[in-house]
């Protein structure tokens, strides 16, 4: 997931649209790369802070729940599985072990109401966006995929957005 060049032309040109919709939304691919690197420079995991906020000179990102350690773990277990399946539709689920199973469900169950808002300080730089930890979520059909902006933006490379951001249409 993480390897732009290993994505199909769909996929790098979804990564291409929202990562310059997401630049302008924050004033500029300057601005948005300075937002990832602010989440890589965050130690521990910028996930795990119990402010549920990180600030850059120009940019604040804030959620709205506390996300602990033992569901980190949980959800970067699931995205290293993600990262070499290199597929955008992976399903978190499809998974043998029941016990596996149900300790995913219960992250899915625990993050599903975090929404992400990122936010110029200035409103002059753009008005910012929102985006959640899961794409798509159907307990029915036991089918969750995890939203690849969140992993875009939390757990790739600098260099995955830069590609991104160089592809062209």
């Amino acid at each position: 997931m993480c390897d732009f060049n290993k994505q199909d032309k769909q996929t790098k040109e979804f990564f291409h649209l929202f990562m310059k919709k997401s630049a302008d939304a924050v004033g500029g691919v300057n601005l948005l790369l300075g937002i990832i690197e602010a989440l890589r420079a965050t130690k521990p995991h910028p996930l795990t802070t119990n402010k549920c906020k990180i600030e850059s000179d120009r940019v604040v990102i804030e959620w709205n729940k506390i996300i602990f350690k033992d569901k980190l773990e949980v959800l970067q277990e699931l995205i290293i599985l993600h990262k070499s399946s290199q597929d955008i539709n992976f399903n978190i689920l499809d998974t043998q072990s029941s016990k596996k199973k149900k300790k995913i469900l219960n992250v899915i169950k625990t993050l599903l109401p975090v929404i992400f808002t990122i936010k110029p300080k200035n409103p002059d730089d753009g008005g910012g966006f929102e985006f959640k930890i899961f794409e798509a979520v159907d307990f029915e059909n036991e089918t969750t995929q995890l939203n690849p902006i969140f992993i875009a933006l939390l757990f790739c490379s600098i260099d995955f957005t830069k590609k991104a951001l160089k592809y062209e249409i």
